[in-house]
């Protein structure tokens, strides 16, 4: 089922993301294979933002293509196999490299309670807090969100949101 606005999922998209954090993110490399990781973006509404390092294969494959694709899975088997929740996003990425967006990221990962929070200076690399060399900040700008899960085989739609600029 597509839905015209973002805020018709917002509720449901925060609590996966919320309950499920780490999600698998694929890239393409050069010669268009595809990679995948697992990752921990943090969101605020339909933007997310992912703290890596600057260095990683994954900063190579998004110099040449900026896309990622992400996926949530949560078997949430208190409600059976039938409860099992999937998010796929797929987004557009860009560093930001302003040092006071790279400070607001850096304090929204410490400040935001746990699982979804983390005091990122965990990180070796990262030592110096934001002004590290390989602390880098990841936005994703959703171009489409879809929440389903195993449910969907049984004939229930998927939500699916678009964003249309």
């Amino acid at each position: 089922m597509e839905v015209a606005s973002f805020a018709e999922i917002e509720d449901e998209f925060t609590a996966r993301t919320k309950k499920i954090v780490w999600c698998s993110v694929a890239t393409v490399d050069r010669q268009g294979r595809p990679r995948t990781r697992v990752l921990h973006p943090i969101w605020e509404g339909a933007t997310g933002y992912i703290a890596t390092g600057r260095s990683s294969f994954k900063a190579k494959h998004l110099a040449n293509k900026p896309y990622v694709s992400l996926m949530y899975w949560h078997p949430d088997l208190e409600h059976g196999l039938a409860g099992a929740q999937l998010v796929y996003v797929e987004a557009r990425t860009e560093w930001l490299d302003d040092p006071a967006d790279r400070r607001r990221i850096w304090d929204l990962y410490k400040n935001t309670p746990p699982p979804v929070g983390y005091d990122p200076a965990i990180v070796p690399a990262w030592k110096d807090g934001p002004d590290s060399e390989d602390f880098g900040v990841l936005r994703l700008t959703p171009w489409r969100i879809e929440l389903t899960g195993i449910a969907a085989m049984a004939g229930q739609q998927p939500m699916v949101w678009r964003n249309q600029p």
